[in-house]
């Protein structure tokens, strides 16, 4: 398969467009579940905000020389950014915005299709824009032309890629179906939105190996690493879920 990449400026398009499928999910969640309280939009908003500065700090952090004649509010607007970091800040922007707002109710699962549904939108944009990944014997890899290949310093053009966006893009679909099809089956709270980032925790550091990045340390490139780093987190949450009551998890 061999594709033309769209312009840059079609990533932040499907952004958008992402954003706007996981507010629709929301919303449904809300409505579904009976959950409606004004008071979860400034969740909504805290997710928005603290997503954004989380993946913006980790893009313009990743590379600390600044690049030549450009300021740093261009930096900011245009430098690189992170879905890991943007997570881990929408996750506090959420909780920040609890603490605001007064509102003490778990709120994960309402989160959890949202976060899903948008991601495999917003994931097309990196398809289509960015380097597919690393070099490929399968059928489905995805061959670049030269012109494209030479905007990626390092990346053969004529050569199968691992379409690691893709790849991507599927798991996220198949984790809002499953989402979906267990959130009348399990009635922890938070269980869902637990279950989906240790998932995607997995799949992310796993993929990370035909994406293409560059390699920081021990063969392992920096999204892998921040994933080493949320572990302890992870593995408190998941702890937690499995050996608290369902009376301490419904407050």
């Amino acid at each position: 398969m061999q594709i033309g990449l769209l312009p840059a400026g079609a990533h932040d398009l499907f952004t958008g467009a992402g954003l706007v499928v996981a507010g629709a999910v929301f919303a449904h969640e809300v409505r579904r579940r009976d959950r409606s309280d004004p008071r979860l939009w400034y969740l909504v908003a805290g997710a928005l905000v603290g997503g954004l500065l989380g993946s913006r700090l980790a893009g313009w952090a990743r590379d600390l020389r600044p690049a030549p004649h450009a300021s740093l509010a261009e930096q900011w607007l245009h430098g690189g950014r992170s879905v890991l970091s943007g997570l881990a800040g929408a996750y506090l922007g959420v909780l920040v915005a609890k603490r605001l707002c007064g509102y003490r109710r778990r709120s994960g699962d309402l989160f959890a299709p949202a976060v899903a549904a948008g991601l495999a939108v917003g994931r097309i944009g990196c398809l289509c824009t960015e380097r597919p990944g690393t070099p490929t014997g399968t059928s489905w890899g995805v061959t670049l032309t030269a012109a494209d290949a030479a905007r990626f310093p390092g990346t053969p053009g004529g050569v199968p890629l691992h379409p690691s966006y893709a790849y991507e893009i599927v798991f996220h679909l198949l984790a809002l179906t499953s989402l979906i099809a267990l959130r009348e089956r399990i009635s922890r709270p938070d269980a869902l939105f637990t279950g989906f980032l240790a998932a995607y925790a997995a799949f992310r550091f796993a993929v990370e190996f035909v994406r293409g990045n560059e390699i920081a340390v021990a063969g392992l490139t920096r999204p892998q690493l921040f994933l080493l780093g949320c572990l302890p987190l992870l593995g408190w949450r998941l702890r937690a879920l499995a050996t608290t009551g369902e009376n301490a998890w419904a407050r």
